[in-house]
């Protein structure tokens, strides 16, 4: 298993919100299913974190969060 560190969390939710957008498929079926409201939930999430987090993360932290938050948010954009 990998190390559990903050840039892990961040990359395992933005894992998470990719595949309830349909952009990652099902590792067993392999189906890409689509599920607007826990991708939002999970971009939500993302976004507390920043929030929450403001001013308390290493400068590369805070740059991985903050990409995947934005690139995140376009493709949501773009899937509604």
């Amino acid at each position: 298993m990998p190390e559990v560190n903050f840039a892990s969390l961040i990359l395992s939710l933005n894992t998470s919100a990719l595949y309830h957008m349909g952009e990652l498929p099902h590792p067993e079926t392999g189906q890409r299913l689509v599920d607007r409201e826990l991708a939002k939930h999970t971009i939500d999430t993302l976004a507390l974190l920043a929030f929450k987090t403001q001013g308390n993360l290493e400068p590369d932290e805070h740059e991985l969060l903050t990409r995947i938050l934005y690139e995140l948010k376009m493709r949501f954009v773009k899937l509604a």
